[in-house]
């Protein structure tokens, strides 16, 4: 799994593996040395490089790096991480390798912000956007979008498919402007409800003289979403990746970072309409 990675979540992490103040524990160096190398992070080690660094600051380095450079691959380590801590012990208060208290809890409040949930005994997993409404809903949503702008498959992806957080978006803004949402309705219907609901602009709607410039751009975003249902529904399976056969990574890439763009708009409207 690919968890998302940020300034505060490299702080917390950086604090479950600190024991700067205790006289050892686990996972030790080498333990940290193999999960880098699982994460194809090595380059990016302060050990590789000769410098004699402490675990946490070991850690954050590592992290750091991969924030500028390589986010997948940075969610990747974070992933492995919370599992050897897990495995070794450190979400459990009667084991030695205990991390603290105070050190889940601001782990916890770290991914709380970017939709995942953690509990105190290390299982870490996305929110259910089902079980969120209103204003929670839509930060969670505004969180994926984040991440999805920034490439992150597991961002765009949410419960299944690549159209969902688009799909999850503007079943959210019809729920909240008309107070519910048609079951079965296909993606351009729902996509044309919630402009109706934030009065944007669709392509079937004709300009107007000396209307504003970004009711282009409006309609623009209208025809970008229904292309990327299409490609979905061509080159993915329906049951799982966004786009995974005639498209190359980049393009792949491309469109999930699509996805996050338009999420990110849709939700912003919304909020301004509030």
């Amino acid at each position: 799994m690919e968890l998302p990675i940020t300034d505060t979540i490299i702080v917390a992490i950086s604090k479950l593996i600190d024991d700067a103040q205790v006289e050892s524990r686990e996972p030790t160096h080498y333990d940290l040395e193999v999960q880098i190398k699982k994460s194809g992070l090595t380059q990016a080690d302060p050990k590789t490089h000769g410098q004699s660094v402490g675990k946490a600051k070991r850690i954050r380095a590592t992290l750091n790096w991969a924030l500028e450079n390589n986010t997948q691959a940075g969610g990747k380590l974070i992933y492995l991480l919370l599992s050897q801590i897990r495995a070794n012990g450190g979400f459990r208060d009667s084991s030695p390798n205990y991390v603290g208290k105070e050190q889940i809890l601001n782990t916890i409040g770290a991914f709380d912000t970017e939709s995942f949930s953690l509990s105190e005994t290390g299982d870490i997993r996305p929110k259910i956007l089902d079980s969120l409404k209103g204003k929670n809903l839509t930060e969670a949503l505004q969180a994926y979008a984040q991440r999805a702008k920034k490439g992150s498959e597991d961002a765009a992806l949410l419960s299944g498919t690549g159209k969902d957080l688009l799909e999850a978006t503007a079943k959210h803004i019809i729920q909240t402007k008309f107070g519910n949402h048609p079951a079965n309705a296909n993606f351009p219907t729902l996509l044309g409800q919630a402009y109706a609901a934030l009065r944007m602009a669709t392509p079937e709607d004709s300009k107007t003289a000396n209307e504003p410039a970004i009711k282009d751009y409006e309609r623009a975003l209208f025809n970008m979403a229904t292309s990327i249902n299409r490609v979905r529904n061509k080159e993915g399976t329906g049951h799982g990746r966004l786009c995974i056969s005639a498209l190359s990574t980049d393009e792949s890439h491309s469109v999930i970072e699509s996805v996050g763009l338009i999420a990110e708009f849709l939700l912003k409207r919304l909020n301004e309409s509030s």
